[in-house]
């Protein structure tokens, strides 16, 4: 920030509301969005921007903050995720102080679940991976509200439910009270469905969100049509087989196909944490979002959140080619006050 206060952004190029644009200038973000501004923040012609106003210019393409919408901040330093280009992450599923601290240092921006809310003896509680105190047990439907109030308290302004079929999970009228509770406090819902029935049975209780793309069986074309009329899916694609050709890659591509062509919104996620993953912009990610039926311009739609974070900077620019799309989107930037063209 320069003494003249924050600085306006001039870039080359402006990826922006999902259009390139040239000659404009992106406002400083601002703490209340005004009427035509998004996140804080409004673009402008460069002849518009205020005289005597600080002006940073910026070769390339500033785009908006680039968002990991799974991740698990107890088993990845976010600092370096940042480094690797993503402004803004969604922990999805740890213990409730652990993720509150990592999201008040504020880089990246980290929007939480709190813990997984589970079955008595229900996954991941019987996984090494999982934390102690990162799984809260739900016994009741009576116990339900009580479960999303204490996450709620713990700053968590999303809900995460397990249904993993194979061990203990949360019946119909539980699952369907924890949607309920967290409907009632303005919280949407991330449901890990894994398992025969487990996608029909989040989109009965209500549930937003599923936090991968369903990849343990083909589902019925009905049920596709249905998600996609209510549910956003997070992607998590290159969990299976991390760029190797896998059945279960190949299930989840299918069922993501058939979700996009009935209309369905996906959102870009990594589950980062699980495997080797790159802490930070996945190309095999992008790539197989592109391989789904995705443009370029789908999957910065996807990934990206002007609400969260800092913005994108891509140094050399955006490239909307397909063939070449991953790699440059994969040299982004997080645009902090620190970052300068080199």
């Amino acid at each position: 920030m320069s003494p003249a206060g924050p600085d306006w952004l001039l870039p080359d190029s402006l990826w922006w509301d999902g259009r390139l644009r040239t000659g404009v200038a992106l406002s400083p973000a601002r703490p209340f969005a005004q009427a035509g501004a998004v996140g804080g923040r409004e673009v402008v012609p460069v002849a518009e921007v205020p005289a005597g106003a600080a002006r940073r210019r910026l070769p390339g393409t500033v785009l908006p903050g680039l968002c990991d919408a799974h991740v698990h901040s107890a088993l990845v330093d976010l600092p370096t995720v940042q480094a690797g280009g993503i402004s803004s992450v969604w922990d999805l599923g740890g213990v409730p102080a652990k993720v509150a601290a990592e999201a008040a240092r504020g880089a990246p921006a980290v929007r939480f679940a709190g813990p997984f809310l589970i079955a008595p003896g229900g996954y991941p509680s019987d996984r090494s991976w999982a934390p102690a105190g990162s799984c809260r047990e739900v016994r009741s439907a009576a116990d339900a509200a009580a479960a999303v109030d204490e996450a709620h308290g713990s700053g968590a302004t999303l809900i995460k439910v397990t249904a993993h079929a194979g061990g203990p999970m949360l019946s119909d009228a539980t699952l369907a009270a924890v949607v309920e509770a967290a409907h009632s406090a303005a919280l949407p819902v991330v449901v890990h469905a894994e398992g025969p029935g487990t996608v029909a049975a989040a989109l009965a209780a209500g549930a937003d969100v599923l936090a991968h793309t369903p990849w343990t069986e083909a589902l019925d074309d009905g049920l596709i049509r249905d998600c996609a009329d209510r549910m956003t899916w997070i992607s998590t694609l290159d969990i299976h087989g991390w760029g190797t050709a896998t059945p279960e890659r190949d299930v989840a591509l299918g069922n993501l196909r058939r979700f996009l062509g009935q209309g369905g919104k996906v959102r870009y996620g990594t589950d980062l944490g699980n495997g080797p993953l790159p802490p930070g912009i996945n190309p095999r990610e992008l790539g197989a979002l592109l391989e789904a039926g995705l443009s370029p311009a789908d999957i910065l739609a996807a990934a990206t959140d002007p609400d969260q974070g800092e913005p994108a900077w891509l140094p050399a620019g955006l490239d909307l080619e397909p063939a070449t799309f991953a790699g440059s989107l994969a040299t982004a930037r997080v645009l902090g006050p620190h970052v300068r063209p080199r």
